[in-house]
């Protein structure tokens, strides 16, 4: 029993103080490069601080697609070929999926522990989900190496259009749960008035139990309570497929395919996007490493560590690592929806975009 409890301990002490190790995850990242990452020769100060302006660009970035629950890098990767060669030069395109992709390993999981510690991340059903879309995920990874720049970029399109349609089509305005001040009465310790879940290892009131007809009651870090089931599988498995092989192509897809799947299988919306979290961090850090590693394998680019702009990921990591954090506040204080629309507009404009690229237009 007590190591149950000492278990208990260390997990609600890891949650109460979450930002201090998402902090310095980055900060360890930062370092590491410094010291092993391979850099062109007499790298200097300049080399390391040549792209400092990224920073804003990504928090704001990891913010607006955290605050939704979507990948980063719908928005990084356009901003790659559009944006960053008006200040800099043209990327290729498996250089700025990966650094997309880098980018949002890092802010998603900040992200992903930050709504755990609020309570609203479905930890089983996002395994299960992670473990169908792996297969996909990391195809789609390896066909990025070998497809043509006019297609990548069609692709793109495609994607980015399917994702604004679905965003615009989605509600994700926040439903008002029911609140433990309407049903229950919180008690100092975090306990509540009737049978109402709550785990000792979670922060406030929190706690989740599912019935044996397979109803979850989950109740969050301010008492707030939602009931779902986990049916819906077939649906989901199907659109975290399709979407895991466009997150390993060009580093978005998952999340914007999987949202909707999550709400049409009447999946809470808080609950959907803190547990979509999971999913797109887990699978954008495998595509990662498919990136950085994989192009050997299918006689495409062969990819090293020495090829990956580590002056670019110095500054986007810990931006969108704070992007990360800030989220869950901004998701709470806003209209999601307003942001929803906003994004889904601009994913229109830049799939037209991407489609004249592709028929050599521009």
């Amino acid at each position: 029993m007590s190591s149950v409890s000492s278990r208990d301990k260390i997990q609600k002490s890891f949650l109460k103080y979450q930002h201090i190790f998402v902090f310095t995850a980055p900060v360890a990242f930062i370092l590491g490069v410094l010291s092993i990452a391979p850099a062109p020769p007499n790298a200097g100060m300049d080399y390391w601080l040549e792209y400092w302006w990224l920073f804003p660009f990504f928090l704001l970035g990891a913010t607006t697609v955290n605050t939704v629950g979507i990948s980063g890098s719908a928005l990084f990767v356009p901003f790659f070929i559009f944006i960053f060669p008006l200040f800099a030069h043209p990327l290729e395109p498996e250089t700025l999926v990966k650094v997309g992709l880098i980018s949002e390993s890092f802010g998603l999981s900040s992200s992903a522990v930050a709504f755990i510690q609020y309570g609203l991340v479905d930890r089983r059903l996002a395994l299960t989900l992670v473990g169908g879309a792996i297969p996909f995920v990391v195809g789609g990874a390896l066909l990025s190496f070998i497809i043509p720049e006019s297609v990548f970029h069609a692709a793109l399109g495609v994607a980015l259009l399917a994702a604004a349609y679905l965003m615009l089509q989605a509600d994700l305005s926040h439903e008002e749960p029911s609140s433990s001040e309407d049903s229950s009465t919180v008690s100092a310790d975090g306990g509540t008035s009737d049978d109402l879940p709550d785990d000792d290892g979670k922060l406030g009131p929190a706690g989740v139990e599912a019935d044996d007809e397979g109803t979850v009651t989950r109740v969050d870090r301010e008492g707030d309570t939602y009931s779902y089931t986990w049916s819906g599988y077939v649906e989901r498995f199907a659109n975290y497929s399709i979407g895991g092989m466009f997150q390993g192509l060009a580093g978005f897809g998952i999340g914007e395919l999987g949202i909707i799947s999550m709400l049409r299988t009447d999946v809470p919306v808080r609950v959907a996007i803190g547990t979509n979290h999971i999913v797109v961090a887990m699978t954008a850090i495998l595509a990662s490493l498919v990136h950085i590693f994989g192009g050997g394998l299918v006689g495409g680019h062969a990819l090293d560590l020495a090829s990956t702009p580590w002056n670019m990921v110095v500054f986007t990591v810990p931006a969108t690592v704070t992007g990360g954090q800030i989220a869950p506040y901004v998701s709470n204080a806003l209209d999601t929806s307003t942001i929803k629309t906003g994004v889904g507009v601009l994913f229109g404009v830049i799939s037209v975009a991407l489609f004249l690229m592709a028929s050599g237009a521009f």
